[in-house]
């Protein structure tokens, strides 16, 4: 088992997010102070359709609510730090927090919508051994507020455009499994149709394998869509590309994923990055193939973005197709990733590490 968080890393002496706040939660903190519960809509609809940045524009709300909203809540925007754009339109942007600490944000632009990568964490704790986020390694979870805030960060730069976030992928930096409850809160704030209203089925969870909170997902009973960060046909292999699995050994992974497809009637994605001269020759394919022939899933192959702190090396591109072509004569539903943003810092966390090196040695 993960070891649990020291109490600064999950609860950062920082100020109360005002989107952390489920409606709910709203109607609730309104009872306490003695307001009328019907204020918690008018917020939200300040929040999340007006997309304000102070509570002094609500003008709406008695002067001695927005004070106290003022006195109790932190709802001032993250602090942009770097922005890099790429010709095929991806954005991706370095945010401070209250604390300073910093976090990457990704807007990807595809042709049926766009979508935002969001980050969980302040770095990441599990030592995968080709990623740059797990540099510095856990300073801490980011405050459901702070994810949510992520993502109108991006919708208030797309509103000059009349443009809309139309989906969600958590797969930036830190593991979103170890930011459980932020990460709830989250989605039940990003999908509420006050909120954000983001349909379930355009957000989507990515996790590298925390065994026991894939059967308490599968529990939670959310239409959300769920991605496993795989990387590997066996376990001798992931164990040296992911250290996780020493402690969820595949076996393990696998029953948990087998319980979440037969719970929830849904399909998973793998994500599968192709490492050269490591997990990405002809036997890898039909290994994988076997490993999954009776899960229903789909597989994601991605072409590994260079990270100078790694050692590991793209896979030739004909090496690539043969790769996708063993797998789907096998029989598995595969798909090879369209790069996007490659003539930027692409690779989650890389940003990050260039530009503020002190959180990320």
């Amino acid at each position: 088992m993960l070891k649990p968080l020291s109490e600064k890393q999950q609860n950062p002496a920082i100020m109360p997010s005002i989107f952390s706040l489920e409606l709910s939660d709203l109607e609730n903190w309104l009872s306490e102070i003695k307001e009328p519960k019907f204020r918690a809509a008018q917020i939200y609809n300040w929040l999340y359709e007006k997309r304000v940045t102070s509570f002094e524009e609500m003008t709406n709300l008695p002067k001695g609510l927005r004070e106290k909203l003022e006195e109790t809540y932190h709802i001032h925007p993250m602090k942009e730090v770097a922005r890099q754009e790429s010709s095929d339109g991806t954005i991706k942007f370095l945010f401070e927090l209250q604390d300073g600490y910093s976090i990457e944000t990704v807007l990807m632009r595809h042709d049926y919508g766009n979508s935002v990568c969001v980050t969980t964490q302040v770095g990441c704790r599990l030592g995968c051994t080709f990623c740059a986020s797990t540099l510095g390694g856990l300073k801490r979870n980011l405050l459901a507020g702070e994810i949510v805030s992520q993502v109108l960060q991006v919708q208030r730069a797309l509103d000059g455009t009349e443009e809309r976030v139309s989906s969600i992928v958590i797969m930036g930096i830190g593991e979103p499994f170890d930011n459980y409850d932020g990460l709830i809160k989250f989605l039940k704030v990003v999908n509420h149709d006050k909120g954000l209203n983001i349909g379930a089925r355009h957000i989507t969870v990515s996790t590298s394998g925390i065994v026991p909170y894939i059967y308490k997902f599968a529990d939670e009973g959310m239409q959300i869509n769920f991605a496993v960060s795989l990387h590997a046909p066996n376990t001798e292999i992931r164990s040296k590309l992911m250290p996780v699995n020493r402690m969820y050994p595949m076996n393990e992974l696998m029953d948990s994923i087998r319980y979440y497809i037969k719970k929830t009637g849904r399909r998973v994605s793998f994500e599968y990055g192709l490492f050269g001269g490591v997990n990405d020759q002809v036997e890898h394919a039909e290994e994988l193939a076997d490993l999954i022939k009776s899960v229903k899933c789909h597989v994601n192959l991605i072409p590994v973005n260079y990270v100078p702190e790694r050692d590991y090396v793209r896979t030739p591109k004909n090496q690539i197709f043969k790769f996708l072509e063993t797998l789907k004569k096998r029989g598995v539903n595969a798909t090879l990733r369209r790069e996007q943003g490659h003539d930027i810092d692409a690779a989650c966390g890389q940003l990050r590490a260039k530009e503020r090196q002190e959180e990320t040695r």
